[in-house]
């Protein structure tokens, strides 16, 4: 009876990794827009404002992220008394870190301005992929800490690639990978966590984790009005 029962379990746990492999791209992406409210929800989305906060090497910060569909994003950073921002738009950006001994802002590296505009999709790099130009391909799958979760490796029409992982159970994303030449080629890694819906039902990570520590937000704000002007340095 033992024996029999272990030979059951063995089975349907190869059910359960057959059923994950099945699955096709366009099916995971479908079951990823669905969980963030569908697509009719998402292709709304025009405007988003994030205030967060973390904390840098025992220095808490205060961030403040807007972001205009495919126009631009601004974080505004406060940190010892300072302000402080970053702007990207498609085609330029720029930095300003009164705290780490700037004087006036800088402009951003192709290859900044490059990895920053990924940011500019507010839907995503797998929302209407196709449409946008992009290029899917599922790796199989890989945990992510204890979570398992799709693997897919996204090419996108500006030539930057980015690996998603979405979970196998919630379809959220919960960790992204890409690459930036700068420095020195290096890593780019995001992990989210904390899915909520806002008062108006769109869904997002409250939580985001980022190379210099993790973003706590605490209110996000949809489709609020936005002037183009603070995408630019006077």
């Amino acid at each position: 009876m033992k024996k029999i029962k272990i030979g059951l379990l063995a089975i349907a746990a190869i059910v359960s990794v057959q059923t994950m492999y099945a699955q096709t791209v366009d099916e995971i992406v479908n079951k990823y827009v669905d969980a963030l409210g569908g697509k009719e929800k998402l292709a709304t989305l025009k405007s988003v404002r994030m205030e967060g906060s973390l904390n840098v090497s025992g220095t808490d910060v205060s961030l403040i992220i807007t972001k205009l569909n495919m126009v631009g994003q601004r974080n505004d950073i406060i940190a010892m008394g300072m302000n402080g921002y970053q702007i990207y738009t498609p085609v330029t950006g720029w930095n300003f870190m009164p705290f780490m001994g700037q004087s006036s802002a800088e402009v951003l590296k192709d290859e900044e301005v490059k990895t920053g505009s990924i940011m500019l999709d507010l839907q995503g790099n797998l929302f209407n992929y196709t449409e946008k130009g992009n290029q899917l391909e599922l790796q199989g799958n890989q945990k992510v800490d204890t979570v398992d979760c799709y693997k897919i490796k996204a090419t996108l029409k500006s030539g930057k690639v980015v690996t998603y992982f979405i979970d196998s159970k919630t379809y959220h994303i919960v960790k992204s990978v890409s690459t930036q030449n700068v420095n020195g080629e290096e890593e780019v890694v995001n992990t989210y966590a904390n899915y909520k819906a806002t008062g108006n039902g769109y869904i997002f990570p409250f939580t985001n984790t980022i190379e210099r520590g993790q973003i706590d937000f605490s209110k996000i704000e949809v489709n609020v009005p936005v002037d183009e002007k603070i995408f630019m340095v006077n």
